[in-house]
């Protein structure tokens, strides 16, 4: 076990962080009342999976940095917008943390697709090593675009999820690609994931023989992104009434933006 530090304080996530206002809260397709529903805002809120800043975890690459402070904030975004994805696929969107309840291996196994060291799918370390072939370095900081096209090659390794990974380029969604990539066969993963399949080893924490059952599905589940830039150093108001919409959405995933040393994730919004 390696000590791992994190430089947060407990989330402190209270009521009167929203207005008493008539106007619906939204997220991720879901809508409530401030006044009728306060709970379940708060449940659906809290049980989404929150990813930061840690220190102390394995170097990365064996000999980089065991930090992530003031450079891994679009990669934490990243990693939440897709444990997203995969909340939805393995357990649903109507599944919730509630404290003292015991967790299905599910939960556990999507965990474990995000934990800091180097054989997680979607760790940090994973993250950062593969942006090197979209020509950042490892510790420095990404574009929402990078993230993107480096999450959708760490999900081809993915044979649990088996997730068709798109990115709208030139903003324009193509729906032939869309259906050529979500019907193809399924892809071998690399021989770590392809020799586990006959055995009762554990591979990143999940059953060697996970996702087998997905093969020979018709439809891969499809996690589309779509860059966009939305103003200059803040968003231009004439895209605000469609982003909204994209918060309304059952199947909205969130947002993910901001700007060097600042990123964010979005999951809904409140009013204006």
């Amino acid at each position: 076990l390696f000590p791992a530090t994190l430089t947060y304080d407990t989330l402190r996530f209270e009521y009167e962080d929203f207005p008493e206002t008539k106007e619906p809260v939204w997220i991720l397709g879901r809508k409530y009342s401030v006044f009728t529903e306060k709970e379940e805002i708060l449940l659906d809120v809290t049980s989404r999976l929150w990813f930061t800043y840690r220190k102390n975890f394995p170097a990365i690459g064996g000999t980089g940095p065991t930090s992530d402070t003031g450079w891994g904030c679009m990669l934490r975004c990243g990693q939440m917008i897709f444990a997203q994805a995969l909340v939805c696929r393995h357990l649903g969107r109507d599944w919730r943390w509630i404290k003292g309840k015991r967790q299905t291996d599910n939960y556990f196994n999507v965990l474990n697709a995000f934990i800091d060291k180097k054989d997680s799918y979607y760790s940090i370390h994973q993250i950062a090593q593969m942006g090197v072939g979209e020509g950042k370095s490892i510790g420095q900081w990404y574009g929402p675009n990078t993230v993107a096209q480096v999450l959708k090659k760490l999900a081809t390794f993915d044979t649990w999820s088996s997730l068709a990974v798109h990115i709208a380029m030139d903003n324009t969604v193509v729906m032939e690609e869309i259906r050529r990539l979500c019907q193809s066969s399924f892809p071998c993963a690399g021989a770590a994931a392809c020799s586990a399949l006959g055995s009762d080893v554990l591979y990143n924490g999940c059953p060697g023989d996970a996702g087998v059952r997905d093969r020979l599905s018709p439809w891969k589940p499809l996690v589309l992104l779509i860059p966009l830039r939305l103003g200059l150093t803040e968003i231009n108001e004439a895209y605000i009434e469609t982003l909204k919409h994209c918060f309304m959405m059952p199947q909205s995933l969130g947002v993910i933006g901001g700007k060097p040393n600042s990123a964010h994730y979005f999951i809904g919004y409140v009013g204006e």
